[in-house]
């Protein structure tokens, strides 16, 4: 019986994989003549090679590896053959997805320096124990770096990775590029001057200022580019200016000099914080949206502000942040301002019952000044009061925080339709009525009479000019609608969910006005 297969080989580091012959060669070259050995049992090699150098074997995150289990599911590979079984994996959990994936293709593997069989259960057994041991090394030696690393950081060592502008590398420590640090020093002195990351990047773009610019081994070259405000950010938070070395939350005192002082460095940080906070409050918006990363939609997803201008008005609405690839048609669009007054209105009355012993007339100070606050201001109380707010199908769950306790506070709301946009009717159940009559409802009423009238005076060519057949017919359904369907219609008191798309759409329209109650929820 042929058995078509495939040889893995990896290596943690890159080191010296550029040689004429290196370890993945040696790997391969062993189990390629472990697999000539058992010709006779119809094992062949496949041209495909899997090789994975420079990767961890402590996650499944490598492209050699992907696309062999990948080829294995598709039945291209029926034995993986591997030097050490430390080699395809050091992780139990990793190796215990992997003979999933083996034993539903009806593949295996062999190691060729331990011999087992995987498909017995003492094979298995043998496998998982050096597999703990492969586990447990790694793990060893990962908490044997990050201790090195931790104890060289205290001691105020470099440890590595790209120079920072300022400094230059001279027997692996950092030495003062007096150039470059006289930029740094500029940078810290402007920023505290304009107080705006954007300003400064601006400045220093007029005045040709780039990052530095860094050659590597091979020849690639990165940097020596405009600042923009990701990287001058960093800059001004990266605490080896101030001549520290930070390891986790601790700052240690480094090896190389300052380039700037403290009270310059202290200056900084405390006006990066208060944009920061002014930032997260929309202190500095010029259209603050009251609950950005506050609230989700029906599906649990985070909704963001956005906003369309109509016959020269600004209309705000909160929109379902999608991930890359997400269906479009799956967003939530629904409207700013009711859902920012219902969360306000709660906020206020909940706030004033916070102190059973506040009196009557300060807690209708409280619900009346807050509605009355800016946004800016609202926003402020909300985050303090740690605020969430998810919409429902049929409701407003908002939680608020004080002294450590949660309140939840939930407000009906229907979901509906009007034109090509959801809408979020605050305060109703999909059974409760409108306050006021619909614009598009009532329109669609009045031409559905006045099709009628011209049905039953023989005048509807006018009217066929206008409109289409199917859009006239579908109009004088409508005209024989109830007359209390009409007259609740007029006043706005239909149910949330009967909007002009759904009228138009409804094409079984019953003659009984008994059932045109039923099927438009009036009954």
């Amino acid at each position: 019986m042929k058995r078509r297969c495939a040889i893995y080989t990896r290596k943690s580091t890159d080191e010296r994989l550029e040689q004429a012959f290196n370890s993945l060669d040696a790997q391969r070259e062993a189990c390629a003549a472990y697999i000539l050995s058992q010709t006779h049992e119809g094992w062949e090699l496949i041209n495909e090679q899997y090789d994975d150098g420079g990767w961890s074997g402590g996650n499944m995150a490598r492209p050699g590896l992907q696309q062999l289990l990948a080829d294995v599911a598709a039945g291209k590979v029926d034995v993986i053959v591997v030097y050490k079984v430390d080699r395809l994996t050091r992780s139990l959990a990793d190796f215990a997805r992997i003979v999933d994936t083996l034993d539903g293709a009806g593949a295996s593997f062999v190691s060729v320096t331990q011999a087992f069989n995987t498909t017995s259960s003492m094979g298995r057994l043998t496998l998982n124990v050096l597999l703990s041991f492969a586990q447990f090394e790694r793990e060893v030696t990962s908490e044997r770096i990050r201790d090195k690393v931790a104890a060289s950081k205290r001691k105020g060592m470099w440890m590595g990775g790209p120079v920072p502008i300022g400094y230059r590398l001279a027997n692996r420590k950092l030495v003062i590029a007096d150039e470059e640090a006289e930029v740094v020093r500029s940078i810290f002195e402007r920023y505290v001057v304009h107080r705006s990351m954007c300003l400064l990047v601006d400045e220093l773009a007029s005045c040709g200022v780039r990052t530095k610019e860094r050659a590597y081994a091979n020849g690639r070259t990165v940097g020596g580019i405009p600042f923009t405000t990701g990287p001058l950010a960093a800059l001004l938070k990266n605490p080896i200016y101030l001549g520290k070395v930070a390891h986790a939350d601790s700052l240690h005192d480094g090896e190389h000099e300052a380039i700037i002082s403290q009270q310059l460095w202290d200056e900084v940080q405390q006006t990066l914080a208060t944009n920061r906070r002014e930032r997260r409050e929309g202190r500095n918006a010029r259209y603050p949206s009251l609950l950005t990363g506050m609230i989700t939609d029906p599906d649990g997803r985070m909704m963001s502000p956005t906003f369309s201008t109509r016959a020269g008005q600004r209309h705000h609405y909160y929109v379902t942040r999608l991930q890359p690839g997400e269906d479009r048609k799956s967003a939530w669009r629904l409207p700013a301002r009711d859902v920012d007054r219902a969360v306000i209105t709660s906020f206020a009355t909940w706030l004033a019952g916070l102190d059973p012993e506040m009196d009557h007339e300060a807690r209708i100070e409280i619900r009346t000044s807050i509605p009355l606050m800016s946004v800016p201001e609202q926003r402020t109380l909300l985050l303090k009061h740690e605020a969430n707010l998810s919409i429902g199908s049929d409701q407003l769950v908002m939680t608020f925080k004080a002294d450590g306790n949660a309140t939840e506070i939930r407000v009906a709301a229907a979901i509906a339709r009007k034109g090509a946009e959801l809408k979020l009717v605050v305060g109703q159940t999909s059974d409760e009525t409108h306050s006021e009559p619909d614009p598009a409802l009532l329109r669609l009423i009045t031409l559905a009479h006045t099709a009628q009238r011209a049905k039953l005076a023989g005048s509807e060519d006018a009217l066929i000019s206008r409109y289409s057949k199917t859009h006239l017919q579908q109009l004088l359904r409508i005209s024989w609608l109830a007359p209390d369907i009409v007259a609740a219609i007029a006043d706005g008191q239909q149910p949330a969910t009967l909007t002009g798309r759904r009228l138009l759409r409804a094409t079984n329209i019953p003659l009984s006005w008994e059932a045109q109650r039923k099927l438009f929820g009036f009954a």
